[in-house]
């Protein structure tokens, strides 16, 4: 692609560059400029124009734009019309978004012709949130580049997925101390009810017991012999070993610790536990 200023007379069929007030009109940036347009200059007084123009390998950025990110949307990402050398893509629905992060940086260090931003891997979206945008620098990206980009964005699958929640039916334990006030549980049941509400999911049955891993096993049991999955534990007091009271009640019940503490604050004191198939949740 060339670039540069050239006289009204030599740039038909270029880009014109930069937005110009042309007599009453506004010839914008990226127009492809006509023999009625070089006329329109000439009476502007219009002694130059910078412009681009296309070489034979060439892709103009629209369509570069429309290209990548048609390969890069996966299972519940939709990709929006080409614009100025940008295609931005959405969420179908809500979920989290799965993101190759290896592959994305692979593909932006390709040519500097051509950048993909998105968000963060395995953030929640919702419906119609854009989660991508995909712009062409320039006027145009070279298609060798492109060609390479387009083969980083679909091999060996779709860079972005969407992953779409799915309802479930949650059952919950809440533990009591002897001083611990109700009004507590229900701020803890409301908390909750509106996170999974947010995911399509609801709670279906709670059961309240003391802080013990017999009742905790008991707890679970009822909820799990009830069919609810996820199972919910939220306990009076922090767990903070596997064998304090929430973990051994869900061993006690039949359960098995998966990890107990996650790198990530708020919810360092998190535990992950399945019973079978189900997974049971130790509450930070």
């Amino acid at each position: 692609m060339t670039f540069g200023p050239v006289a009204p007379e030599d740039a038909e069929g270029a880009v014109l560059a930069h937005s110009q007030k042309v007599g009453g009109a506004t010839f914008k940036k990226g127009r492809i400029l006509s023999a009625d347009d070089v006329t329109a200059l000439k009476e502007a007084g219009f002694q130059e124009v910078i412009v681009a123009r296309y070489g034979p390998e060439d892709v103009p950025e629209d369509e570069a734009a429309r290209e990548l990110a048609a390969a890069l949307a996966g299972p519940g990402i939709r990709a929006g019309e080409a614009f100025t050398g940008r295609a931005n893509l959405f969420a179908d629905a809500d979920g989290v978004i799965e993101i190759d992060r290896h592959r994305l940086d692979h593909i932006n260090i390709v040519d500097e012709a051509i950048t993909l931003a998105t968000l963060e891997p395995f953030s929640r979206v919702s419906a119609g949130q854009m989660v991508a945008t995909v712009k062409i620098i320039p006027f145009a990206a070279p298609r060798g580049s492109l060609d390479l980009a387009l083969k980083r964005a679909g091999e060996p699958g779709p860079l972005l997925h969407l992953h779409p929640f799915k309802p479930h039916r949650a059952g919950l334990v809440a533990t009591r101390l002897p001083d611990t006030k109700e009004s507590v549980l229900d701020k803890t049941r409301a908390v909750l009810d509106e996170r999974l509400t947010g995911m399509g999911s609801e709670i279906a049955r709670e059961i309240r017991c003391g802080h013990d891993e017999r009742e905790v096993s008991a707890a679970v049991t009822a909820l799990l012999t009830a069919g609810l999955s996820p199972v919910l534990v939220f306990g009076a007091s922090a767990t903070v070993d596997r064998r304090d009271v929430v973990p051994a009640g869900i061993e006690l019940s039949g359960g098995e610790i998966e990890h107990f503490g996650m790198p990530v604050d708020p919810g360092n004191l998190l535990l992950l536990a399945t019973h079978g198939q189900t997974p049971v949740i130790g509450l930070p």
